[in-house]
C-alpha cells in the first residue's frame, strides 16, 4: 500500500470500507465465523480499535489516529498476503452472543449450533427436561461453554481428544466463567464410561479427504485433526451414532453436524428417521435423532462403522 492511499483514509468507515475492497479483491475465501468481506473487515477494525461488534453506525464517522490506523492496515496486508482467517489475526471470535478466545490450537467457532443454543435447542427437545449435556469434540469450547451459559441449571461436559484444544478450551472456560462446564479427554466416547446425557450435541471432523487436501489457505491454519473424516466425511460420524445410545438416557437426543456429508450419511443409513434442522438462512447438515431411533438401526450402524479403519 502507498502512503497516498493511506493519507485518505480517515475514519472507522474508510477503514472497513478499504479493508472490504481490499480482501475482495485479492479473491480472499471466507468462511471463518463470517461469509463476506465486509464483516471480516468490520470485526478486524472494530477488535483493533477495542471497540464493540455491535457499535452504533453514528460512530463510524469517528477518526482514527496515525497508529490506530497502521495498526489495523497491517492485519489487513496480513490477512490478504498470509490468508490467516481473521479470528486468528485479532485472537477473538464471537459464537452464540458470547467471546471467545481463538487461535490455531482448534477450528475457529463458526457453527450454526450456536443458533439451536441461543433458542433452548427448541422445539427439538420437545421440553423435555436436561440435567447433563454432552459437547463431543469440544475443540475451542464453544459449544459446551455456550451451553452452559445459557442454560446454568445444566452439567456440561466437553469432551475432545486433543491437548491443545483443550487447553484452549480450559482459557474459554475461565474467560467465561463457565463453573458448570467439566473438560474432558476422550477418544469419541472412549473415556466416558458409566456417564450418560440427556442431550449429546456434537461438531467432529467431518471434511471427506479429497476435499480437506483441496481446502484454500485459510483452512491450512486449523488443525487437520478437526477437518478430516475420510473418504466420505463420515469416519467419525459413524462411531458417535453407534456408540451415543451408550451415553444417552433412555429419551436423549442426539444433535450432530455433518455438513455436506448428509448425502452420504442418508445414501448410507436411509432407513434412520434424521431430523434435517433448518436455520434462518436454510438446512446447514445438522440433525437431531432420538436415542430409540438409534437403537432400533444400531445393528446396521455397528456394521458399518466395523468397516471404518
Amino acid at each position: 500500500m502507498t502512503a497516498d492511499v493511506a493519507a485518505e483514509l480517515h475514519t472507522i468507515i474508510d477503514l472497513i470500507r478499504y479493508g472490504a475492497s481490499r480482501f475482495n479483491a485479492a479473491g480472499l475465501t471466507f468462511g471463518h465465523s463470517y461469509d463476506n468481506a465486509l464483516d471480516e473487515a468490520s470485526h478486524l477494525v472494530l477488535h483493533t480499535l477495542h471497540l464493540p461488534p455491535d457499535l452504533g453506525p453514528a460512530y463510524g464517522q469517528a477518526r482514527v489516529t496515525a497508529p490506530e490506523k497502521a495498526q489495523v492496515l497491517a492485519l489487513f496486508e496480513r490477512r490478504v498476503n498470509e490468508r490467516i482467517p481473521v479470528a486468528y489475526l485479532t485472537g477473538e471470535a464471537w459464537f452464540a452472543g458470547l467471546s471467545f478466545k481463538s487461535d490455531a490450537r482448534a477450528l475457529v467457532p463458526r457453527s450454526p449450533i450456536a443458533e439451536l443454543i441461543e433458542a433452548g435447542f427448541e422445539p427439538w427437545l420437545g421440553g423435555r427436561e436436561v440435567n447433563r449435556a454432552l459437547d463431543l469434540c469440544t475443540g475451542s469450547g464453544c459449544i459446551a461453554i455456550a451451553m452452559g451459559h445459557y442454560h446454568p441449571d445444566w452439567q456440561v461436559d466437553g469432551v475432545d481428544i486433543s491437548d491443545d484444544a483443550l487447553a484452549l478450551a480450559a482459557e474459554n472456560k475461565a474467560r467465561l466463567h463457565a463453573d458448570n462446564v467439566q473438560l474432558v479427554k476422550s477418544d469419541l466416547f472412549a473415556g466416558l464410561t458409566g456417564r450418560h446425557y440427556d442431550l449429546i450435541v456434537t461438531n467432529p471432523p467431518y471434511v471427506t479427504n479429497d476435499e480437506t487436501d483441496a481446502l484454500p489457505k485459510e483452512y491450512s491454519f486449523e488443525p487437520d485433526l478437526g477437518l478430516r473424516a475420510g473418504d466420505d466425511g463420515l469416519d467419525l460420524v459413524l462411531k458417535i451414532l453407534r456408540d451415543a445410545p451408550l451415553h444417552l438416557s433412555q429419551d436423549g437426543l442426539l444433535i450432530c453436524e455433518v455438513g455436506e456429508a448428509e448425502h452420504a450419511l442418508v445414501k448410507l443409513l436411509p432407513d434412520v428417521d434424521f431430523a434435517w434442522i433448518e436455520f434462518k438462512v436454510g438446512q446447514m447438515g445438522i440433525f437431531a435423532v432420538e436415542c430409540a431411533e438409534l437403537i432400533r438401526h444400531n445393528a446396521r450402524i455397528a456394521a458399518l462403522a466395523a468397516a471404518r479403519k
